[in-house]
């Protein structure tokens, strides 16, 4: 395994991040496809036997109850101090505005759960999972700054943003003397680079990490046409992002494909190996032991300009899907998004 800082932060992460949305009670949440208790816990030991020591998940996956295994692994199998765990939160609901809950109260709420659920007294990232138009951005910085002077988080990120958020957010937190984000975490993989055009450059010129989602594109670039999982059939989100552009993103997957063939290895390796060129730590999502596996070897592969070049050329521009299609004030409202506490994000 190989490790970094995770932007200017004093954090030491592996290249892979586990994501860990795929674990959890499907009773409490919108998947089929997760896994219960037991294999997440050794899908979890299995990454930290293979050098993994980064973590992502979130209160809303699985109603907390990714949280939880999760946080009773990391207390079974490791030493705290040893591993960087990032949850994220969701903006206010309607309930809570309506009974003018703050932003900052309802993140130390959000917060205190997460970390009830985690089983410890910190969190090393606090992720703001999705813009909240509803609430002044000062009071979701000033709500974030609280949390880590009560050293309840270490750090700050941001998923699911566009770049002037972003900028907006941190140049806030400068002028404020508040916490700045010291990640993102937006959708960003080899048949969705539109990342490329703002994020990109924003984060390279002001050290900031990119941990992006998706890695793997929902499965779609680690396996080969007439493969199927059940996640790949049943995950409804992931239909939502690219169905629309199975097409032109299959020219992407047949070269995946063939370079694996020429490197001996799998598509999921080449496909990381390829996103690791570009960013911090993908957060790869694992459901099964070699999930995690093929995702620990990209760090050991290292692709020629070349390869790079022709993984690249296909790539023709995508339409903003899912929630980002939804960030905005006029479609959140309309599809009323934060109020129902999505967890498909």
């Amino acid at each position: 395994m190989q490790y970094t800082k995770l932007g200017n932060s004093d954090l030491q992460v592996s290249r892979i991040c586990m994501g860990c949305m795929g674990f959890g009670d499907a009773k409490n949440g919108q998947h089929t496809w997760t896994v219960d208790e037991a294999h997440s816990r050794a899908i979890i030991k299995r990454g930290l036997e293979l050098g993994v020591n980064f973590f992502d998940t979130a209160i809303a996956y699985q109603s907390g109850t990714s949280e939880q295994y999760l946080g009773r692994a990391i207390r079974d199998y490791a030493k705290r101090e040893d591993v960087v765990i990032a949850t994220k939160f969701l903006p206010r609901t309607a309930a809570e505005i309506e009974a003018g809950v703050t932003g900052q109260r309802h993140i130390e709420k959000m917060l205190d759960k997460s970390l009830e659920n985690l089983g410890t007294d910190y969190v090393d990232l606090y992720i703001y999972h999705m813009w909240d138009y509803a609430t002044p951005l000062y009071d979701i910085m000033e709500g974030l700054n609280r949390a880590v002077k009560a050293g309840k988080a270490r750090h700050i990120g941001i998923s699911n943003c566009f770049a002037y958020q972003l900028a907006k957010a941190n140049a806030l937190a400068e002028k404020e003397g508040f916490a700045k984000f010291i990640s993102v975490q937006g959708h960003y993989n080899l048949l969705f680079r539109e990342e490329e055009r703002e994020m990109a450059k924003l984060c390279a010129e002001d050290t900031i990490a990119m941990t992006p989602y998706s890695a793997l594109a929902g499965g779609r670039l680690s396996k080969r046409p007439g493969e199927t999982s059940k996640r790949l059939e049943e995950d409804s989100y992931a239909h939502l992002k690219y169905d629309a552009t199975a097409k032109q993103d299959g020219v992407i997957v047949d070269r995946v494909a063939e370079l694996a063939d020429r490197h001996g290895v799998s598509m999921t390796e080449i496909s990381l190996a390829w996103l690791l060129t570009k960013v911090t730590a993908p957060v790869v999502g694992a459901t099964k032991l070699h999930h995690i596996e093929g995702a620990a070897k990209a760090t050991q592969l290292a692709l020629n300009t070349d390869e790079i070049a022709y993984l690249e050329e296909p790539y023709v521009p995508h339409n903003l899907v899912g929630v980002m299609a939804q960030n905005t004030p006029a479609a959140a409202k309309e599809a009323n998004v934060w109020s129902t506490g999505n967890q498909s994000i």
